[in-house]
Order: structure tokens, then sequence, then C-alpha cells
């Protein structure tokens, strides 16, 4: 199962697309956003025929933002536990480090996926994999938007630059 997986997009319809067009090609079957889509319209272009999970990021203040996403995909408010082809997936924005890092050390979780930060993030902590796409080029951060696939069955962690 291919798991792919994107952050912080801060409504850049631009880089949305081009995040959805790269999820279809990859022929992902799961995407995960880790929050700050902001606004209802810059979900809609995630409703394409991949399974859809969505958590809040602390920009994500848009009241029908929950609507929009749960007519084609769930949305988990600020957390979310899944379950996917046998492994155990945590979804947090990553705005308190402090929980980021009891996710990753409470060895619960095969995969602890993050965002906020803006800058791409793969590391291995005992049985866990942390995960951040990245996200919108911010000043301080990675200069270009990426998105990550994770290949669940081999554990195999790619990025790329759109």
């Amino acid at each position: 199962m291919k798991l792919g997986v994107v952050s912080d997009t801060h409504d850049n319809l631009d880089y949305v697309e081009a995040a959805v067009a790269y999820f279809e090609a990859e022929s992902v079957d799961v995407v995960v956003h880790c929050g700050d889509i902001v606004s209802p319209f810059s979900a809609t272009p995630f409703d394409a025929g991949f399974d859809f999970h969505a958590v809040r990021g602390n920009n994500d203040g848009e009241w029908k933002l929950r609507e929009i996403v749960e007519s084609f995909g769930t949305y988990h408010d600020d957390f979310a536990h899944l379950t996917l082809d046998g492994e155990e997936i945590a979804v947090y924005h990553g705005t308190e480090a402090g929980l980021v890092d009891a996710l990753i050390e409470s060895g619960s979780y095969d995969y602890v996926l993050r965002g906020h930060t803006h800058e791409r993030v793969v590391e291995h902590h005992g049985k866990t994999t942390h995960l951040n796409p990245g996200g919108l080029p911010i000043s301080g951060a990675d200069d270009d938007f990426h998105v990550a696939v994770v290949d669940l069955g081999t554990g195999n962690v790619s990025f790329e630059r759109l």
C-alpha cells in the first residue's frame, strides 16, 4: 500500500494541484494531510479518488473546512491514529514539539507523521519512522515544496519536489 503525505499547503492551489497530480501518478492508496490546509477551497482538489485524511493545523480556523473534507474524506481534528496495511500511524500537525517527541518515543507507532515546521524530515527511532514532508517554502525552512510517498510494504520513504 502506498501512502501520500503532504502538509502546510496554506491555500496555495498550484502546490495542492501538483501534489494531487503526483499522488495520482504514483497510484497512492491513501493521502494524509498533516494540517494547515487553511481554507475549504484548497481542500477540494484532494477529492481525487484516493482515501483522504486530514488533521487540523494551527492555521485551520475556517469553520467550513471540516464539512468540505468530510464530504469526501475524514477530518480528525488535532490528532489521528490510523491503522493502514497493518502499520500504526500517528498524525499530528506538530505545533507542540514535546508532543511530537512523546509520540515518537512511545514506541506505539510505526510512523509519526507531522508538519508545521515546513522542513523535510525522515528519521528512524527504533521501530518508529518520524516523517515531515515539509510545506510551503518559508524563510528559514526548505526552499522548495515537497510531498512524500511511503511504501508501507517495504518502509521506503521518498520525497518529490514539486
